[in-house]
């Protein structure tokens, strides 16, 4: 890839930038300033060029960062390249998509949900977490569904907050998913209280595990 494709490109995202979708994003932790729309756009039309991928996320400029994630080829990463992205990777977006577009679609998904699972990095061990609450929803064979449940009671009330997040949306689906824990899951959710005070807007269902393991029932059972 000639380095006049890497700065034409880079060229392309500058012109796309909005400084006031740059102001709503940092206020959640991110620093992106591209609709993400648009971005699609530009990936859609550049088509899978994994080369390229990797000399935008070396720019380590979080836009060129998502570009890359969504035009590489998830297959064609290491492990140990895919570890070093997700320590890499400095907000929440690039995480997010960095995990649910390429490390879930990696020849090495499981061994890195092991290895991130119990990391001393709380970002690192929620990645961990996420692929296993995919797990759960997918492929539970072999999980201790009862042990995940022990590990949320003891450590999520004071977990660092995206690895909060990431224990309490597993605790959740594992109670909507599984009738037997569904009882104890709800138990521990009321016991915790955590995110019970969210503000949700009307329209959405609260990430308080209570609520969200009622309301999902409810829709399954219609």
């Amino acid at each position: 890839m000639t380095g006049n494709a890497v700065a034409e490109v880079l060229a392309e995202l500058a012109a796309l930038e909005d400084p006031r979708s740059r102001a709503v994003n940092e206020k959640h932790g991110d620093d992106h300033a591209v609709n993400l729309s648009k971005l699609r756009a530009l990936a859609k039309r550049l088509k899978p060029q994994h080369e390229l991928a990797g000399e935008l996320w070396g720019t380590d400029l979080t836009d060129a960062k998502l570009l890359a994630i969504l035009i590489c080829r998830p297959k064609l990463f290491e492990r140990g390249e895919l570890d070093a992205m997700l320590r890499e990777a400095r907000t929440p977006k690039v995480q997010d998509w960095l995990v649910g577009y390429v490390v879930k679609k990696s020849p090495h998904v499981e061994e890195l949900r092991v290895a991130w699972f119990g990391d001393s990095d709380p970002v690192v061990a929620s990645a961990g977490w996420a692929l296993t609450t995919d797990r759960v929803v997918k492929a539970s064979d072999g999980l201790d569904l009862g042990g995940l449940l022990d590990l949320i009671e003891g450590e999520m009330k004071d977990a660092p907050e995206r690895l909060q997040w990431a224990m309490n949306h597993c605790l959740a689906e594992v109670g909507i998913r599984y009738p037997e824990l569904r009882e104890r899951a709800v138990g521990i959710g009321e016991r915790l209280g955590v995110l019970k005070d969210y503000p949700t807007p009307a329209n959405c269902t609260s990430p308080y595990a209570p609520v969200w393991i009622a309301e999902m029932v409810s829709r399954r059972l219609k």
